[in-house]
């Protein structure tokens, strides 16, 4: 699995500080935490007494893939505005789980999806259809102008994963049976790396973020 990970390489993005969000085990204890913003509103995340949060604009709402201690409860707060939601997880050895905060009324609620470990090929891309939209029925996803299903029906609150050819790919969400919104561009594919596309709430409906999932060292 570590062989996997440090397959994915590390973006040079403004989250790529080397800062560890939580404390970490030894290596065959670990789990991996990232933390989505899906709201309107800037998220902070703040991860132990005393260190600065993580803040996720809405501009740059997925962070880093963050190394954890499986052995012990990861623990924190998700604060957007005034509201504060309490993080309290426990995440199993090679597990990966992503927090988002989806907009609720008029402040945010947590949801969380957790991955298993998966199969890696470094001759194929892993793409995942991350589903946190209960308004989107049958949720789908396309490879647009190409009429192939890459995820199909995929209920709320959970992900889907898939081995893939590293080609250029854009993506298009189908709700009921009916295309919802604009293409989504991803780019051109990377073989060894893994890439989530992950449906969310707002108020004007389904839509879709993207990232590649990239480990904080």
């Amino acid at each position: 699995m570590f062989t996997a990970i440090a397959a994915m390489g590390v973006s040079t993005t403004l989250m790529a500080a080397e800062f560890a969000l939580y404390p970490t085990g030894p290596s065959a204890d670990s789990a991996f935490i990232r933390f989505v913003n899906a709201s309107p509103a800037p998220l902070e995340v703040v991860a132990q007494p005393g260190q600065a949060p993580l803040r996720l604009e809405t501009a740059q709402p997925v962070s880093l893939l963050f190394p954890v201690d499986s052995s012990k409860p990861v623990k924190g707060t998700l604060v957007s505005g005034g509201q504060k939601l309490p993080i309290d997880l426990k995440i199993e050895p090679s597990e990966f789980v992503t927090v988002f905060a989806v907009p609720d009324g008029a402040g945010i609620q947590q949801a969380v999806v957790r991955e298993p470990e998966n199969d890696f090929n470094a001759l194929k891309a892993s793409l995942a259809f991350f589903n946190v939209d209960a308004s989107c029925a049958d949720a789908a996803l396309l490879a647009a102008g190409r009429n192939a299903e890459l995820f199909k029906s995929v209920p709320v609150n959970t992900a889907q994963r898939r081995l893939i050819n590293p080609v250029q790919l854009s993506v298009q969400l189908v709700c009921a049976n009916a295309n919802v919104g604009a293409a989504l561009d991803l780019g051109q594919l990377k073989a060894g790396e893994r890439y989530s596309v992950m449906l969310v709430p707002s108020a004007n409906g389904p839509r879709l973020l993207h990232a590649t999932d990239t480990l904080s060292h």
